[in-house]
């Protein structure tokens, strides 16, 4: 997907030519001329609030099939919440290195979410209120998995991050990661946030970890399936962020 920046100043930072360097700047969204999905990449001042709203609006209205991050000069919990809600598939800081940029637009091109660590915690808290998966459900989805995905990606879907649950299972940050996206193509889920949607049985998950049984070939069908169940419970997480707003 093509990268377009979208920044009153009109000029693009050093990280973001690093991450996208064919991407296109514009001042406004009223002068991109598009007509293909695209990633658009929001700078948010925090001086600009309306401006930040009706680019947004915009956006949503004149361009449903792209995608867009919001860019922030200083990172709140609060204009997180509100941006995602909005539709935002992501959200971080305008400074952030480029290759966590380049890994954002990996995620959000494949149709997932990126969020901060706090964001994230505070999204599964959300979801655990709001859906509860039968226990049958979430034992049929961690018996997909290996027995070391299932304890990464129980742990994962609780919320930890890479470092945490390295420190805690005695493994590398680089094999925490691999067993997640390992997780994640099995159970054809697109980011953290559906992985705890689909896990969301607080019951159930921590035993179900530590099962030792070899993992079952993953049909079309439940793949399907689990996307399905993600998603609705994602839009539903997303509705209750609007209405707290």
């Amino acid at each position: 997907m093509r990268d377009i920046f979208v920044c009153r100043h009109g000029n693009m930072l050093e990280n973001w030519i690093e991450a996208c360097p064919h991407a296109m700047v514009s001042a406004s969204i009223a002068t991109v001329p598009v007509n293909e999905p695209v990633i658009f990449w929001v700078h948010a001042n925090a001086n600009d609030q309306a401006w930040l709203e009706k680019t947004m609006s915009d956006i949503a209205k004149k361009f449903q099939a792209s995608k867009w991050v919001i860019l922030a000069n200083t990172p709140n919990q609060a204009e997180a919440m509100n941006v995602i809600s909005k539709g935002a598939a992501g959200y971080c800081h305008a400074y952030s290195p480029a290759k966590v940029l380049m890994e954002l637009k990996t995620v959000v091109s494949h149709g997932g979410i990126w969020l901060g660590r706090d964001l994230l915690q505070t999204l599964i808290t959300a979801s655990r209120e709001l859906v509860h998966n039968p226990a049958e459900e979430v034992r049929q989805a961690l018996e997909l998995l290996t027995p070391r995905e299932k304890e990464v990606a129980t742990q994962a879907a609780s919320g930890l991050s890479n470092k945490e649950i390295a420190r805690l299972l005695k493994i590398t940050e680089r094999t925490v990661k691999a067993h997640i996206s390992s997780s994640l193509e099995r159970l054809g889920l697109k980011d953290r946030l559906q992985l705890a949607l689909v896990l969301n049985n607080k019951a159930q998950s921590n035993h179900m970890a530590h099962a030792v049984k070899a993992p079952k070939k993953v049909k079309p069908e439940k793949k399907a399936a689990l996307s399905e169940q993600a998603h609705v419970a994602g839009a539903s997480s997303r509705k209750k962020l609007e209405l707290a707003a």
